[in-house]
């Protein structure tokens, strides 16, 4: 009988133990997640009604993404810039495209460069 009562008074200070537990690790904390220049897996990519959002890169204007970029050596480069196929000359969102290398696209407006670094998938 006495072996009952031990088991039985080891559940119940188990249970009271994981309700107290519970508590204290349920206060709201205040937790910051720092993306490191990624996107942020904790913001939803779908709205609640279905659309996608659209998210723009790190420090590139509003409408000016930068998709892709194909690069040539002679001088015959193109960027993927908002869904648009550009070469140097060419403008983008009212930007000119000044220089396209192989990883980043400089842009100019009102005589300010503007530099967008192509970012790698998965990193």
């Amino acid at each position: 009988m006495s072996e009952n009562k031990s088991s039985g008074a080891i559940t119940v200070f188990a249970v009271l133990f994981l309700i107290c537990a519970s508590a204290v690790f349920a206060q709201s904390q205040d937790f910051v997640y720092n993306a490191q220049n990624k996107r942020n897996p904790f913001i939803a990519l779908v709205t609640s009604d279905g659309r996608i959002l659209k998210l723009e890169q790190e420090g590139a204007p509003e409408k000016l993404l930068l998709e892709g970029i194909i690069y040539d050596k002679q001088g015959l480069s193109y960027a993927i810039v908002s869904g648009e196929i550009v070469k140097v000359g060419d403008s983008a969102d009212g930007y000119q495209v000044f220089k396209i290398e192989k990883n980043k696209v400089i842009f100019l407006k009102e005589g300010q460069p503007l530099e967008i670094e192509l970012k790698k998938e998965g990193l």
